[in-house]
């Protein structure tokens, strides 16, 4: 962490996301990822054009939640892997951050909670978009 602030932070923020990232990759199926969302796309297109049907909708919108049940239920290994060492780098970050008195970090002005929220949403998404992950 001597590399100066924020930029210590930045690069644990990318370490992170970077290791969610990739168990997500390696701990779902990523074929039947990408399959329940094309279906899921696909159902609330349908909704959306069953607007003057309500019961048709109603049925659609069924199918939709059972999709997106299915595709959380995958989702959850990767979270409960990862969920525990998260929660002890958490731990240390803000025993460190509140060793030095949490300082908002510059140049955002940002406390390093909202620092590291901000670069992890932005570095998930391009991680993402990189590693094809669906």
């Amino acid at each position: 962490m001597n590399l100066g602030e924020p930029y210590g932070l930045i690069i644990i923020s990318f370490i992170l996301t970077l290791i969610v990232t990739l168990a997500y990759k390696f701990f779902t199926d990523q074929k039947l990822m990408k399959e329940l969302k094309e279906e899921m796309k696909a159902l609330q297109k349908e909704v959306k054009e069953l607007k003057d049907h309500p019961e048709k909708m109603m049925e659609a919108q069924k199918k939709a939640m059972e999709k997106n049940m299915k595709y959380l239920m995958h989702s959850m290994k990767p979270t409960l892997i990862t969920f525990i060492p998260i929660i002890l780098i958490f731990g240390w970050l803000r025993q460190y951050y509140t060793a030095i008195g949490n300082p908002d970090l510059p140049p955002f002005g940002l406390t390093w909670i909202w620092t590291y929220i901000i670069f992890s949403l932005v570095m998930s998404i391009a991680l993402r978009k990189i590693l094809k992950i669906y």
